[in-house]
């Protein structure tokens, strides 16, 4: 059986002073592993794409984590040198892309930054910094830590019940880990609240109009999935949803 093809986002960074791509290794092991999966890596080439041509090769989409922020003038605020770094080719690039996959039912799983790609895509609002706001949490990683403590389980979310991510984990809450500077502020119309940290910074949304699997999370389930039931549970669903979009766009293509 041809393994269904799940596209993944990939960032731009600085190596040896020029610009590379960049992806790391626990998100395509995800895909591979934990979704069962082809990984893929899109660079990020922004305007070079033709947008609907990508979606309509792809059985899936992972929206990565990265260091850098979206720019706030794609969300209608003021664009500020400390809110930075920030990755304009990847914002050319993953956000039209989104809204070029959803219009197609693609699934779509999204991760950390990808939450807020996905909000700012659909039209939603973020926080450039959540940890200025006040009465909220500091959702940051620990500077100077060991990464498995920089991973580690921070805070716990509570489920929304009845919500997709409930009826898939079967819980009302789970453990979390935190390493992220922005957050939704305003959620899209078209997005549903799934989930949420205990200073009420949403951290999970699934689309509510989309024609297949479209759920982002605030969190890294990607880290050591293998070992958390949740984060397991969770690619295992976004492969199902790939396979079975892949069937149906192989099964019309031989119609056709």
């Amino acid at each position: 059986m041809t393994l269904p093809l799940v596209g993944i986002s990939a960032s731009v960074r600085p190596d040896d002073d020029l610009p590379a791509h960049f992806c790391g290794d626990k998100y395509v092991r995800c895909v591979s592993d934990g979704a069962g999966c082809l990984p893929v890596i899109l660079p990020a080439l922004g305007a070079w794409y033709d947008f609907d041509d990508l979606a309509d090769r792809l059985d899936g989409l992972l929206l990565t984590g990265g260091l850098a922020n979206i720019e706030p003038h794609r969300y209608g605020a003021e664009t500020l040198e400390r809110h930075g770094p920030y990755d304009p080719m990847r914002d050319d690039t993953v956000l039209p892309l989104v809204r070029a996959v959803l219009a197609r039912g693609t699934p779509l799983l999204a991760i950390c930054r990808g939450i807020q790609e996905v909000n700012v895509a659909l039209g939603g609002t973020l926080y450039p910094a959540v940890h200025e706001v006040p009465g909220h949490l500091d959702h940051r990683a620990p500077q100077g830590k060991p990464v498995e403590v920089r991973y580690g389980q921070r805070h716990t979310v509570r489920l929304i019940e009845g919500g997709r991510l409930h009826r898939l984990l079967g819980r009302t809450e789970i453990s979390v880990n935190s390493l992220h500077r922005q957050g939704i502020d305003r959620p899209a119309s078209r997005l549903a609240v799934e989930a949420v940290a205990p200073d009420g910074v949403v951290e999970a949304v699934h689309v509510l109009d989309s024609a297949g699997f479209a759920i982002a999370v605030q969190w890294h389930p990607e880290w050591r999935f293998q070992d958390d039931p949740p984060s397991a549970a969770l690619f295992r669903a976004f492969g199902d949803a790939c396979r079975d979009h892949a069937a149906r766009r192989l099964g019309a293509a031989r119609v056709a």
